[in-house]
């Protein structure tokens, strides 16, 4: 597989030279020459597969020939000893991706790159530097994922008291070959700043540099992994038991099987909270690669660019607005420019409808949820939840079955959901991340401070 920059299609790469760079040369994100499908057989096996082996099946295409297949399968065994279980919340079903070590989907992307780096870096002398913007739950996970690997360090970029105490002990807690820098200003500021490193000729002379957000193909790509294997589970009729970390109280446990709108034939659809919209394209990847998934709902907070591009056409990045649901928290998406790049307005239509929501709704949804479900949302899922909501009193409602993503636990937002809720149950990764102490330099938002700290 070969990969351009969304801003040129001349100088293809391949993929240890895209994922390893992070950004084109010209300050554009790599995306792949096309959007490999399915075999029928793969298709077919999808509701039955070992999650491993779709993972196998859905990046082997964009790796080879870099990862050899032997490599590959080991990889996906090593990145994910965890589940993405799909259960039953009331009419609808939870694609829960909180059971990694912390707590966040973002562990499905970091954990893959990682390993995806060590070995393609086999055997190289110069250290490499990551370097990472986060508006919550990506620094954590991207910390996790590559603390104590030989050969590579993480600066990890966050805006200072917009993440919650226990994102930044995740993100500054761990030291090691991990340093972490608390900016003055917003997330946006914070990408900003990570992009204007990777594009500074002197420095990229000094430092082998690379990225670890969405902007990095090699984090974006194994998250079209879940949206298959949820797609084809629904699709076959299933839906699985309660996880180890599945937020629900004693008692509330749905029975997996045929209810819940799970009916065997029909394709799933799929509501996506969305900030800087890298989760959602891998949806789109695993659609166009012949997932059978029928559209998707990309749920944000009032930072509404997207929305307001599918509603209206006209695209405006804009400076990012503080919510409850932070992670969320983007003005300028950077994989807005990877959607525009691969489909048309009329085409992104006709996958996606966009909705917006704000904190009032977002916490009534956390206390409606959990009181007919003993189930806790965090808030990230509860605007996708409040989403789907709003669409389903409209004129053109949801038809079939309906997934939301819980891309955090909500124990890792205990101070906004505990009030709501009561008592959030927290699993073990995050009981023992409280204990971390927080170690970070705090910077402006300025790139010459940045430069300085590197």
């Amino acid at each position: 597989m070969r990969y351009y920059s969304t801003r040129s299609r001349s100088d293809p790469v391949n993929f240890a030279t895209a994922a390893l760079t992070g950004l084109a040369p010209d300050g554009g994100l790599f995306i792949p020459e096309e959007i490999p499908v399915y075999s029928e057989k793969v298709k077919r096996s999808l509701g039955t597969m070992d999650f491993h082996d779709i993972a196998f099946e859905t990046i082997t295409p964009y790796v080879h020939p870099e990862i050899p297949a032997s490599v590959l399968e080991d990889l996906v065994h090593s990145a994910y000893p965890f589940p993405a279980p799909l259960v039953p919340v009331g009419d609808r079903l939870v694609l829960e991706l909180f059971h990694g070590p912390t707590a966040a989907f973002k562990d499905f992307g970091a954990r893959f790159m990682a390993r995806a780096f060590s070995y393609l870096r086999r055997g190289e002398d110069k250290p490499l530097r990551i370097l990472v913007a986060t508006s919550g739950d990506t620094g954590g996970a991207v910390a996790d994922g590559f603390y104590g690997v030989e050969g590579i360090s993480v600066t990890v970029l966050y805006p200072k008291g917009r993440v919650t105490p226990l994102q930044e002990r995740q993100i500054a807690g761990l030291g090691g070959n991990i340093s972490a820098l608390a900016v003055e200003g917003s997330f946006d500021d914070c990408q900003g700043l990570v992009k204007a490193a990777l594009s500074d000729e002197g420095l990229k002379k000094r430092l082998t540099l690379s990225s670890a957000n969405s902007i990095n193909v090699a984090r974006l790509i194994p998250q079209a992994v879940y949206y298959s294997a949820a797609a084809g589970k629904a699709l076959a009729g299933k839906t699985d038991p309660d996880g180890e970390a599945t937020p629900r109280l004693p008692g509330k446990s749905a029975s997996p099987g045929a209810a819940h709108g799970v009916k065997a034939g029909t394709p799933l659809t799929i509501c996506v909270p969305s900030g800087n919209f890298g989760n959602l394209t891998a949806g789109l990847y695993a659609l166009k690669m012949g997932a059978p998934i029928a559209g998707f709902i990309a749920a944000t907070n009032i930072n509404k660019a997207v929305p307001d591009y599918l509603d209206t056409g006209e695209y405006n990045a804009r400076q990012s607005q503080a919510t409850i649901s932070n992670a969320m928290d983007v003005g300028a998406p950077s994989n807005f420019e990877r959607m525009k790049s691969h489909w048309p307005l009329e085409e992104l239509r006709r996958m996606i409808r966009g909705v917006h929501i704000n904190d009032e709704d977002t916490r009534k949804t956390i206390v409606a949820v959990h009181e007919a479900n003993g189930y806790f949302l965090d808030p990230h899922g509860a605007v996708g939840w409040r989403a789907a909501d709003i669409l389903d009193k409209g004129s053109e409602p949801v038809k079939g079955p309906l997934a939301v993503l819980a891309t955090a636990h909500p124990a890792k937002f205990a101070e906004t959901v505990e009030p709501l809720t009561g008592p959030v149950p927290a699993p073990a990764s995050i009981q023992s991340a409280l204990g971390r102490t927080v170690s970070a330099r705090v910077i402006p938002a300025e790139l010459s401070a940045f430069m300085d700290s590197l």
